[in-house]
């Protein structure tokens, strides 16, 4: 081969190269602003923020709160030293589909990828893609989770992920599968709104039809036209997914951060797709009343103790009637979803911890009362509430407070767990026993 043939080719293959690398510049930018939205619709911010207010986005160090304890969110900015900057793109991959990080070890299911295991690999990609490339790498460490044993013990996951770690969802078809994928796979909301087994993994069988998540009642959004959203419009369905309130509730807790940190920010078309999802949904029914909680107006008996308390620390804002005030910024209270629900948690909860929520264009406050009235106070407020706007049926004993006040019931396993420890040792004492008499038997 002469010189001019070896110069013509270096060139081709310099020229080959350049347009491999302007193709894949022009493509990049739209695969990371993908990913960017995918993650806003997967909520990542809402766990793997900072401890602070005005950290940087994905910084993580924020304490999830759990039944196992607080999980400190690890961060996932590509920082090389305390990030997913060393992560490649399998890493990555097993790391939201399967919940392994890049050392092996297993994440704890506050990550969500029971439910992201059902991501497509152009959204995988895309994700990817986004955060080794759109987000700022912020060399920070976080603290590491410390929970009791057996907790602390982590591969003690991987039999819960062989035992529930199952892509049990269904396809839709035609227009109703992007609202599914929201709902069930980027959105998760089955991590709150399923009720759970004692092992506290999801049930299948009760699809979307209401949990607890540390004391707050997520409600059931199956189509149910009194235990859930069937007697939602299209419309009010969106304004709530987007705003955080309508006619009929308002967002407070988790559902609060879901709006602030992710709902608020999705296409009209995505939000659409989630109300027709929902109102497609099995009915399923929880409670025992006749009619939606948004339909009762209270009716029961009136009390001075909880009158006084609701005129010091409600009246100025929902008024002495409780008409609520500035076109529902200030939300009514009769016809309200909270007040008359079959479950007074929400409730007690708003009236502990406030309400701290970020709309499509307004933000939302509401103070919290933990510090200020006690156990007694907040029974007595709640049920002057329910029975003058909500549900009369429904009482709140101080015992409930306290309990949620605490964070909530503690689920069956926790509470199984001394005895289910103690047991095995003793079965392992036995065994041992058994052994050494054996042992002894046979040499004799």
């Amino acid at each position: 081969m002469g010189r001019r043939q070896v110069v013509l080719g270096l060139c081709a293959f310099a020229l080959g190269i350049f347009a491999v690398s302007a193709f894949a510049g022009a493509e990049d930018p739209q695969i990371i602003a993908r990913g960017k939205y995918l993650a806003v619709a997967a909520d990542c911010a809402a766990c793997h923020r900072g401890s602070a207010e005005h950290d940087a986005p994905y910084v993580g160090g924020y304490a999830i709160a759990s039944p196992m304890g607080k999980i400190i969110a690890s961060n996932i900015t590509p920082a090389k030293e305390t990030g997913i900057g060393n992560y490649n793109e399998q890493d990555f991959r097993r790391a939201l589909t399967q919940g392994i990080r890049r050392d092996g070890q297993p994440l704890y299911p506050a990550m969500p990828y029971s439910a992201y295991q059902g991501l497509s690999d152009a959204d995988l990609h895309a994700l990817y893609r986004y955060f080794m490339v759109g987000v700022t790498p912020v060399e920070r460490a976080v603290p590491a989770t410390q929970l009791d044993f057996p907790f602390s013990w982590r591969y003690a996951i991987l039999g819960w992920n062989w035992l529930f770690l199952k892509n049990t969802s269904t396809h839709a078809v035609g227009a109703n599968e992007r609202g599914r994928y929201l709902v069930d796979v980027l959105g998760h909301c089955s991590a709150c709104h399923s009720p759970r087994n004692w092992m506290m993994a999801e049930r299948g069988d009760r699809y979307l039809a209401g949990g607890e998540v540390g004391g707050w009642i997520a409600p059931n959004i199956t189509s149910d036209p009194v235990s859930g959203i069937g007697g939602w419009s299209q419309t009010e369905l969106v304004q709530y997914l987007r705003t955080g309130r309508n006619d009929k509730a308002q967002a407070a807790g988790g559902m609060a951060e879901a709006v602030e940190h992710s709902l608020r920010f999705l296409s009209d078309d995505d939000l659409i797709a989630i109300a027709d999802w929902l109102k497609q949904t099995p009915p399923i029914t929880r409670v025992r009343a006749t009619k939606a909680a948004y339909q009762y107006q209270g009716g029961g008996v009136d009390s001075a103790s909880g009158a006084a308390l609701y005129a010091i620390s409600c009246a100025s804002c929902h008024r002495l009637d409780a008409k609520g005030a500035y076109d529902g910024h200030f939300p009514a209270l009769r016809h309200n979803s909270t007040v008359g629900s079959e479950q007074a948690n929400n409730l007690v909860m708003v009236i502990l911890h406030g309400v701290k929520r970020q709309g499509e264009n307004i933000q939302t406050w509401m103070p919290g009362f933990a510090d200020s009235l006690d156990d007694r106070q907040v029974a007595e407020l709640g049920n002057y509430v329910l029975q003058q706007f909500g549900n009369p049926a429904v009482r709140v004993t101080p015992a409930q407070v306290a309990q949620l006040r605490a964070g909530g019931e503690i689920p069956l396993l926790i509470r199984l767990l001394p005895y289910l420890l103690w047991g095995g040792l003793l079965l392992v004492l036995l065994a041992l026993g058994w052994l050494i008499q054996a042992r002894r038997r046979r040499t004799r």
